[in-house]
């Protein structure tokens, strides 16, 4: 039997040796470290540059037949399911803004005077500038996702629809077979010039701080969705929260709510919920019910915004919010999947740099199991609330 190194396993040993190596290198040679340094720039510099290209085409690959599928349901149960997964995700959202921001420039903003992007960033330049100008801007991109997944869903498309699907597995297999394994690369460079630069102690600091607060709002928006699934449905909160466990431990593993469906549908079942609405509504929150990799989002972006002494201000994240409850739907079910779908919001809305985003990624990704596990648990939930509401 082979041994397969995970994501999450590959991008913590790729940090690792780039904060040994970033240590070592300027002991040795100090002309050496300085071209290693600019050669992993290069790299970022080309990865980035292709990461951007590809956002937009993202972004139509994932929204257009993700809003064409969502048609092909029952209206009614539709419609209410789809109100309750988005309300759902947008809580979320804002309660991470509200408690990420209450707690994280207490200890973010002591700690760094300076950008840590902009110190990476002057500490190692790429050898070569290389443009690679995406064929549409993100707001673009967005428009035509909405325009045709609206326009086939309201037509009923048969012909268009195949087409944006086999579109979207293309865009699937750029993610799994190009962005997913080169992740590591590029995080690993990201990390060799922070540690060369004297910036990541700051840097890891801050990644331990996010990652504990995120796993208790996880637990925190689970509490919440049980409770007032309980309250709906006259059940003990805990005892749905114990039926739903296995859903749980299944996502920690497979970091995929898609692959989890099966164990998901099997728990709901058992929570007293209607057959009929869980059968209909798992398999549909598996793509557009996202509050645990919001939470993880939002956190995590506002953690790299103050890492880096930019301002952080409600009246900005609300829209990026309200966008990432779209903009995530239909993610693929692939490591990662989440925060490849923010990439194109990040920049625009939020002004991320390449670096910002880099940072981003590899916070998030620390994460992502713990989110898809805070999704698929909470679709019990939601489902629960469907059912008790459709029977009124």
């Amino acid at each position: 039997m082979k041994f397969r190194i995970g994501l999450i396993g590959r991008i913590i040993i790729a940090i690792a040796l780039a904060v040994g190596l970033g240590l070592l290198l300027p002991a040795i040679h100090e002309g050496f470290a300085n071209w290693v340094v600019r050669l992993f720039a290069t790299f970022n510099m080309l990865f980035g540059g292709f990461l951007n290209f590809v956002v937009p085409l993202i972004i139509i690959g994932f929204i257009a037949p993700g809003i064409a599928q969502l048609g092909k349901g029952s209206g009614k149960l539709l419609g209410i399911a789809t109100v309750f997964a988005y309300a759902s995700t947008i809580f979320a959202g804002i309660m991470a803004f509200v408690v990420a921001t209450a707690i994280l420039p207490n200890f973010i903003g002591s700690a760094t005077d300076t950008s840590v992007a902009e110190a990476a960033r002057e500490a190692g330049t790429a050898f070569f500038d290389l443009e690679m100008p995406p064929v549409m801007g993100i707001m673009t991109a967005l428009l035509i996702a909405f325009l045709f997944g609206i326009g086939m869903a309201s037509i009923g498309s048969k012909t268009m629809l195949p087409v944006f699907e086999e579109f979207q597995l293309i865009i699937e297999k750029v993610i799994s077979f190009v962005i997913i394994p080169l992740l590591p690369v590029h995080i690993f460079g990201i990390f060799l010039n922070m540690t060369y630069t004297g910036e990541v102690g700051k840097v890891l600091s801050v990644f331990a701080l996010v990652f504990v607060m995120i796993i208790i709002l996880h637990l925190l928006m689970l509490t919440i969705q049980y409770t007032v699934a309980g309250a709906m449905s006259k059940r003990n909160p805990l005892f749905l929260m114990k039926t739903m466990a296995p859903a749980y431990f299944t996502a920690l593993g497979t970091q995929s709510s898609a692959a989890t469906i099966p164990v998901t549908l099997r728990q709901a079942r058992k929570t007293g919920a209607s057959e009929k609405v869980t059968d209909f509504t798992i398999p549909l929150f598996a793509t557009i019910h996202l509050s645990g990799s919001t939470i993880t989002l939002v956190s995590c972006s506002i953690g790299v915004l103050l890492m880096n002494g930019l301002p952080v201000s409600f009246a900005e994240y609300l829209p990026f919010i309200l966008m990432l409850g779209v903009t995530m739907i239909a993610a693929p079910g692939v490591p990662g999947g989440a925060v490849m779908a923010a990439v194109g919001l990040l920049s625009s809305m939020l002004g991320f740099s390449e670096a910002m985003v880099a940072l981003m990624i590899a916070l998030y990704m620390a994460q992502d199991s713990f989110g898809t596990a805070t999704n698929v648990t909470g679709d019990g939930a939601i489902a629960i609330m469907v059912d008790k509401f459709t029977k009124k």
